[in-house]
């Protein structure tokens, strides 16, 4: 119990500081992690526009609807009289049209753009959360191979993930949902777990293009046991994620979390960190990434008779496999057409001679990978 108990908190500490570093890089913490109205006016691409006080007709002129950066928002906001067009639940919405222009259904704010050169984690799908403020449906397609001695045959998920920003800091996120389709004789077909929760962002800085948030979510134990799921009495993930642009076109994404499940005997509780890197390539729209996982198991259960796991699509609470560790890569590309979507594919393989049932994977992110629909 006491080894257990040292190790948890040198894996603790391991996963924050980690995060913390990621945050860290080209920050600058006299800032405050509340927006200001240096923040909220411009980004960190915009130069300071040259501003002259309109003449008193010309307030009353039309001002065109925001498609720049921050800065080309300044005009708006004189023209609404004091109004600030800017902030990050608007847009510059034209002469006498001061609104919350974020605002979806009257319910949800669409996604913060300020940190739109940013892409999101492809690899360790339901875990690795987006630090950003998102309101999106990303559509996922992802083909498994397991190992030969498990079969060598592989399955496939379709699912959609969804997200939706309630304030400037709240978010709702959607994270595990899908049905399984499988050539393996370890699965078959079947509904995969729900799972969903909340995320709050505790810094956001647009200046030094840096973000820190927190979450929780839950998963629910419905889907089909046939395909490994639907055991226990459900999971709970607490996770911390943060982001930063560390050099020109450069970001760096890392994010740390515990699986609690509440049946520790029918699943396992697993501390997982992984890292997203990517460069953005000129002005293509195109981006270069390389991701790195790592999942260390906490405990062991009874609910598999033998010492396999599911890495993080599948609990088994699997026996033997307490103080185990599954390190996986991933490389790939993403492509972004504009500032609300994206398109993205990745292939992941394991690094470490323990793979558990991941011998390698194809995740791709098809039609919308980050689709901002309500956005």
């Amino acid at each position: 119990m006491i080894r257990r108990l040292l190790n948890l908190r040198r894996l603790v500490w391991l996963g924050s500081t980690a995060v913390m570093i990621a945050l860290l890089v080209g920050s600058d913490f006299v800032r405050g992690a509340d927006y200001t109205e240096s923040d909220i006016k411009y980004s960190y691409a915009d130069p300071a526009p040259v501003y002259s006080e309109p003449a008193a007709a010309d307030l009353n002129e039309s001002v065109p609807a925001y498609t720049g950066g921050c800065g080309d928002c300044l005009g708006c906001e004189v023209c609404c009289g004091g109004c600030s067009c800017c902030r990050p639940a608007c847009g510059c919405c034209g002469c006498g049209a001061c609104t919350p222009c974020r605002k979806r259904f009257g319910l949800i704010l669409s996604t913060d753009t300020r940190f739109s050169d940013f892409i999101s984690p492809i690899s360790n799908p339901v875990f690795f959360e987006d630090p950003r403020s998102l309101t999106e449906a990303r559509v996922i397609f992802l083909n498994q191979h397991t190992p030969p001695e498990l079969g060598g045959d592989s399955f496939q998920v379709y699912a959609m993930q969804l997200r939706a920003a309630l304030t400037e800091r709240l978010s709702f996120i959607a994270t595990k949902d899908g049905f399984i389709v499988s050539q393996s004789p370890l699965l078959d077909d079947g509904w995969a777990d729900v799972a969903a929760g909340l995320k709050y962002g505790l810094w956001a800085d647009p200046v030094s293009q840096t973000l820190l948030s927190v979450g929780l979510t839950y998963e629910l134990p419905v889907g089909s046991t046939r395909s490994l799921q639907g055991n226990g009495d459900g999971e709970f993930h607490l996770f911390l994620s943060g982001g930063a642009e560390i050099a020109e076109n450069w970001h760096w994404i890392s994010g740390t979390g515990f699986r609690l499940p509440s049946d520790s005997n029918e699943e396992n509780q697993v501390w997982y960190w992984s890292n997203h890197l990517d460069r953005r390539l000129g002005n293509t729209g195109l981006y270069a990434l390389a991701e790195l996982n790592w999942h260390h198991w906490l405990s062991e259960g009874d609910g598999f008779p033998l010492p396999i796991e599911g890495v993080d699509l599948v609990n088994l609470g699997s026996v033997g496999v307490e103080g185990n560790d599954v390190v996986t890569s991933a490389f790939g590309l993403a492509y972004k057409p504009g500032q609300l979507h994206e398109l993205a594919i990745a292939y992941e393989f394991p690094l470490t001679d323990r793979r558990f049932i991941l011998d390698n994977r194809l995740r791709a992110c098809l039609d919308f990978c980050v689709s901002r629909l309500l956005g």
